[in-house]
């Protein structure tokens, strides 16, 4: 029987030529027939990629192998079958969008929050003196966040440099960041250090290594991940469900997108209201001319536009 593994893992670390090292990088992971979603940015790589066993160890190997990427600690996880359906690798401007592209204001590689490592964590997160903080997005930390954690109201991680202010009553804290595998934290958690934050830590390897290393205590709900799979669990030594169904309010885990294309808005629903009204989050979705199929997963894959033949051979007879 075939084995699968998922891996996650960033690396901030500056490459030359990276968008020629991204378009290297794509073939590499297709030779070794992985799918996943890779960004990489003159600062580093962010990636989560899926493939057999023995794929994904020759693609830590060869990573570990290059002095750039030494430090890379890859989160893995067994899964039943590959996580995605294609194999993106892309250049961009950062590795995860903060919109703070100035190195003498950001840059994770000189100045960052004090790592804890599980066990530490656990030691320091209930203290008087300390608050957790969620810097992932609201959609993200809807379905599953750490009891008693400061949660903000934000749609994309660009939009947390505008939250700095209303974090300013927690100055006289320790302020210890959390994301899903550590990477927001790294400029979350400079930024604050920026702005006159003291006492300033992140959750090494976030959440997802959190779990296999501390059973995800009070880590409540699950926690949002980048690929197919949407959500996964972490916590087996308290685990409960804080998410609920925007419809009926029922207690749920399962997070969708709207049937209609449209809307296409993240939320969780049950699977009752899902039958009901057919994966749209409401009626009037539910009645869009464009409504996709609701197979009862509510993931949608992307279809390739048809091409339109007569118009290719136009333009080949033209050239």
């Amino acid at each position: 029987m075939i084995k699968y593994n998922t891996l996650l893992y960033y690396c901030y670390n500056a490459i030359e030529n990276a968008e020629q090292f991204a378009s290297e990088h794509l073939i590499f992971c297709k030779s070794l027939n992985l799918v996943g979603r890779i960004i990489v940015a003159d600062e580093g790589l962010n990636g989560t990629v899926s493939g057999t066993e023995e794929s994904c160890k020759i693609y830590m190997d060869t990573l570990h192998a290059d002095p750039r990427f030494a430090k890379i600690d890859f989160k893995i996880d067994e899964v039943p079958e590959p996580s995605f359906i294609k194999m993106h690798c892309r250049y961009k401007s950062e590795i995860v969008h903060s919109g703070l592209r100035d190195p003498n204001i950001i840059n994770p590689e000189k100045k960052t929050g004090i790592h804890l490592e599980a066990d530490e964590f656990i030691n320091m997160k209930d203290n008087d003196d300390v608050v957790i903080l969620d810097v992932r997005s609201d959609y993200e930390h809807s379905i599953g966040r750490f009891k008693n954690a400061v949660t903000l109201d934000i749609e994309n991680f660009r939009d947390f440099p505008a939250k700095i202010n209303e974090l300013a009553q927690y100055k006289d804290k320790k302020i210890i960041t959390y994301c899903t595998g550590g990477i927001k934290c790294e400029k979350a958690s400079a930024l604050l250090l920026h702005e006159g934050f003291e006492n300033v830590y992140q959750l090494h390897g976030g959440i997802i290594k959190y779990g296999k290393e501390a059973g995800g205590k009070d880590f409540e709900g699950k926690c949002y991940v980048f690929d197919n799979r949407v959500a996964v669990d972490v916590n087996t030594v308290n685990p409960v469900v804080i998410s609920t169904c925007r419809n009926c309010d029922s207690h749920t885990t399962k997070m969708i997108n709207c049937a209609n294309p449209e809307c296409n808005e993240h939320f969780t629903q049950c699977d009752d209201c899902g039958e009901k009204l057919e994966g749209a989050c409401s009626t009037v979705c539910q009645a869009h001319p464009r409504k996709r199929e609701y197979d009862g997963t509510g993931y949608y894959v992307k279809v390739p536009q048809p091409v339109n033949i007569k118009k290719q051979i136009i333009s080949q007879v033209s050239q």
